[in-house]
């Protein structure tokens, strides 16, 4: 049997030196900073926090979603977050009747409310759907914040905050990304609930 210990070890030295990358980068600690206070006031306006993203970066939305619905370290209220492709009637007569790029859109603009934060998750950045979703929750009011990699994308100019981890490679961004959204999920439980 072949032994993939070099690869192993490779993949997770990367992962560290994406998370070291991180650490050292002064205004992408200062817009994580941001993005919990973003959430904390909209949450104590009685805002939303919205998730969206495709494929690995769905599966990252719902995570981050439940941590907040649910709890994360405090067993306490639930807060109101929610990431936008649970809904698979609604997504898949959207994507039928208009088509995929507005799934999220469409949804934003019958639900979202000025004040709420929208977590919009592409590790390109360019997505279509994800940014007609950052779109149409700048045109409502919505705060967004984008969770990228290095170039950040198209993204880049349709959010409030970018959170671009320093890598290239989709997953040490999304390791990454999910590292980035527990301690935004902590420090949002903290705040509200000491």
């Amino acid at each position: 049997m072949k032994s993939h210990l070099f690869e192993i070890n490779k993949a997770i030295e990367d992962s560290i030196a994406s998370k070291q990358l991180i650490l050292s980068d002064k205004a992408l600690l200062d817009a994580m900073d941001k993005a919990i206070g973003l959430c904390v006031d909209s949450l104590r306006g009685g805002g939303k926090i919205w998730f969206a993203g495709n494929g690995g970066s769905a599966a990252d939305a719902q995570h981050l979603a439940a941590e907040l619905c649910g709890r994360f370290y405090l067993d306490r209220k639930p807060l109101p977050a929610e990431a936008l492709h649970v809904n698979t009637s609604f997504m898949t007569a959207v994507a039928n009747d208009y088509g995929y790029d507005h799934v999220y859109s469409r949804l934003l603009e019958g639900c979202a409310r000025p004040g709420d934060v929208l977590f919009a998750l592409s590790t390109s950045g360019n997505s279509s759907n994800i940014l007609e979703a950052a779109k149409a929750a700048k045109a409502s009011g919505v705060h967004v914040i984008a969770f990228t990699g290095k170039s950040g994308g198209k993204l880049r100019g349709c959010c409030d905050l970018l959170l671009n981890v320093p890598s290239g490679d989709t997953p040490r961004i999304q390791e990454c990304h999910i590292m980035i959204g527990h301690v935004i999920c902590e420090n949002i439980e903290k705040d509200l609930f000491g």
